[in-house]
């Protein structure tokens, strides 16, 4: 989670992971650290990242257990959960003062819910594009974050985009459109909730800039209220979207303690890609988070296709490699930006 403050968006970092944190509101200093805790670093980012993707996938397809919005709304809880218990060990102990001692003001819950709409339909739509495409297709399927991030750049702040950054989106694009129609099990449902998905993902980035301030520009603070306003927001959507009636009703899922211990982990490594982006804030460069942001989409896309056999078409290979490259472009001309700028 590189410094954007005038990038508004997450797309050049991996929005896949979906931290539940914004992107740092200041940007740091650049710092010399050993390579062993840089690589360190880098390496705990990609299991987290990597584990959040394929333990969601797994759940929403692989464990007849079909309700996202229940499955989002229960990771919410397992991440206020450890939140407060981070926050709380961060009273005594350094090691967890990162996190400041949870607060829930309304009158500052009231400006931070409509980041709160955004960011939980982008979860939701997430996750329910995880259930109905392969996971080799999953990043082309959610590639336009950064086409809708300049469309929402231009429309909502004014802002216009450089040549080279349109160049990246038109490739972005194209890696889409070829990637679907060569998709071999290609899904209407996945692609409508991954579009979906990508156009919340760059509304997201947008209004974390216009509610920072409402926190004292204080990421941690930020994601107090919108855990807490997203569990608050979505158990309505569950109970009345038939979901939870239904789970009582059917799942024999919910009396099996595997599940529940897999549905923990992956509201816990959820959790821990927020660590992983501060840490990688912290420790590393602009510049390495651009290119780990777009090796792990390629790994990603290289263990979904060992892990879970999905057949790749060649039209299919040939938009998953351009929409990889688009967005990796993307971020390295967004980085040279920033350099320019500084």
């Amino acid at each position: 989670m590189a410094s954007k403050n005038d990038d508004v968006q997450m797309s050049s970092r991996d929005e896949s992971s979906q931290s539940f944190l914004p992107n740092p509101a200041t940007a740091r200093a650049e710092r010399n650290h050993p390579l062993t805790l840089i690589g360190a670093v880098i390496a705990f980012y990609f299991v987290i990242s990597l584990s959040v993707v394929f333990l969601n996938k797994i759940i929403m397809s692989g464990s007849d257990f079909p309700y996202a919005l229940f499955v989002t709304w229960y990771q919410m809880v397992v991440a206020l959960v450890l939140l407060l218990i981070w926050a709380h060990l961060g009273k005594t102990h350094r090691l967890f003062s990162i996190i400041p001692p949870y607060e829930f003001d309304i009158n500052i819950a009231k400006r931070v819910a409509p980041l709160t709409f955004v960011y939980v339909m982008m979860l939701a739509l997430n996750n329910l594009c995880l259930k109905y495409v392969e996971v080799t297709f999953y990043q082309v399927a959610r590639s336009l974050s950064i086409n809708f991030t300049i469309l929402f750049t231009y429309l909502i702040l004014g802002k216009t985009t450089s040549m080279p950054a349109l160049i990246a989106c038109v490739i972005v694009f194209l890696g889409f459109a070829i990637g679907s129609y060569g998709e071999i099990n290609f899904s209407w449902a996945g692609i409508f909730y991954g579009v979906g998905s990508s156009a919340f993902v760059a509304l997201y980035g947008i209004y974390v800039q216009k509610t920072l301030a409402v926190v004292d520009n204080n990421q941690w603070k930020l994601l107090h209220y919108n855990t807490t306003l997203a569990i608050i927001f979505l158990f309505p959507l569950v109970l009345f979207s038939g979901e939870l009636s239904e789970i009582l009703a059917v799942s024999e899922a919910i009396y099996d303690s595997g599940f529940w211990m897999l549905m923990t982990l992956t509201g816990i490594t959820g959790f821990g890609i927020n660590i992983a982006m501060f840490l990688q804030v912290k420790y590393t460069s602009a510049l390495t988070n651009t290119i780990c942001g777009t090796a792990k989409a390629c790994v990603q896309t290289i263990l979904a296709a060992m892990i879970f056999r999905n057949p790749i078409s060649d039209m299919n290979g040939l938009g998953i490699l351009l929409a990889l490259f688009g967005s990796g472009y993307y971020g390295y001309v967004r980085y040279k930006e920033r350099q320019a700028r500084s």
